[in-house]
């Protein structure tokens, strides 16, 4: 199934009110809505309410028969609580702009293409992640998500010594950056 179609069935049950398809958006999009509230002079408190709020503009479209979303669902919750944090931060003088020059400050079209580029950039990376291979995933993985030193990686994967397993993640990189491109270029 694809990210689109996986989408369409999260907002048609977040329209039917199903509990599965709205603690799936949650997972999928609240730690994201906390960062932009946190580092924009917020609490956890102040995220909670503008996800919900967030979640209530995005449960109104849903229910709407006209409403077509054509950006994946992080991007819209983005956007959306983006804006209402701004607001808030407005009418709290914590954020000193008029309401006739905040789409001046903060285009959020732009902002929604930024987000949806690297969105895609990351898609593309995950495939080509996929495609790489084994021990290359792994080892990839064990270095830059685990942030494992050569020295524990080389012991993970049977290399001989440090600079063999760095050896190996240089190829494997040449190897994972060749797959991605190729990518890349067909969808620019």
């Amino acid at each position: 199934m694809t990210t689109l179609e996986q989408e369409k069935l999260l907002l048609k049950g977040l329209a039917g009110e199903d509990k599965l398809a709205i603690e799936q958006i949650y997972r999928d999009n609240y730690n994201m809505v906390k960062s932009l509230v946190i580092n924009n002079n917020g609490t956890i408190d102040d995220a909670a309410d503008i996800f919900q709020e967030a979640m209530i503009v995005l449960f109104e479209k849903a229910k709407s028969d006209d409403f077509e979303l054509h950006c994946q669902i992080k991007t819209f919750m983005y956007s959306v609580s983006r804006r209402i944090w701004l607001k808030k931060l407005q009418k709290q003088n914590k954020f000193s702009t008029s309401s006739d020059s905040l789409e001046e400050t903060i285009p959020v079209e732009e902002d929604v293409e930024n987000h949806e580029k690297k969105q895609n950039d990351f898609n593309l990376m995950e495939a080509a992640m996929a495609k790489v291979g084994e021990p290359c995933k792994s080892l990839l993985e064990a270095y830059y998500i685990h942030k494992k030193n050569m020295s524990e990686i080389a012991g993970t994967f049977g290399y001989t010594n440090a600079d063999n397993a760095k050896t190996q993640k240089y190829k494997c990189l040449v190897r994972l950056k060749k797959l991605f491109f190729a990518q890349y270029k067909f969808t620019s």
